[in-house]
């Protein structure tokens, strides 16, 4: 067997507790390989521009299923990209970034923000995100339970 390029830094399950604490948000989030970007689920999406000149999106997001209550979140607009879904269905997303923290990790991460009220988890963690971790497929919540 060949040996890793990198040591990781943890072992994470396929499914993870994560905060956002940016926007004091604690969930549930689902590791996908199949995505290069993790992605945010967001509705009511508003575009704004400061007396600076600096562009700034608000929105809202819910940290669990469709009855938990709504957040309402404000974050500098770092990007916008065309993504493509597992499904073929392309779209512009809006880009921010903030801190994430998976138990004892803390690293920068960027969120596409989509509408994933269809789904079962508000956010998905990309390939980008997961650079230097690896994941069990068969276990969860390996750093936390919901």
């Amino acid at each position: 067997m060949k040996e890793l390029p990198y040591q990781a830094k943890a072992v994470i399950g396929r499914r993870e507790m994560v905060v956002l604490p940016e926007f004091d948000l604690h969930l549930c989030c689902k590791a996908d390989t199949g995505a290069r970007t993790s992605a945010l689920h967001a509705e009511q999406l508003e575009t704004s521009e400061d007396e600076h000149g600096q562009l700034w999106i608000s929105f809202i997001t819910h940290s669990g299923g469709p009855d938990s209550p709504p957040h309402r979140i404000q974050a500098h607009l770092h990007d916008r990209r065309r993504v493509t879904s597992s499904n073929g269905h392309s779209e512009w997303r809006y880009v921010v970034r903030t801190p994430i923290q998976l138990g004892d990790l803390n690293f920068p991460v960027e969120l596409t923000l989509t509408d994933r009220s269809n789904m079962r988890h508000p956010m998905l963690l990309g390939r980008r995100a997961m650079r230097r971790l690896l994941i069990a497929p068969g276990a969860e919540f390996l750093h936390g339970e919901p």
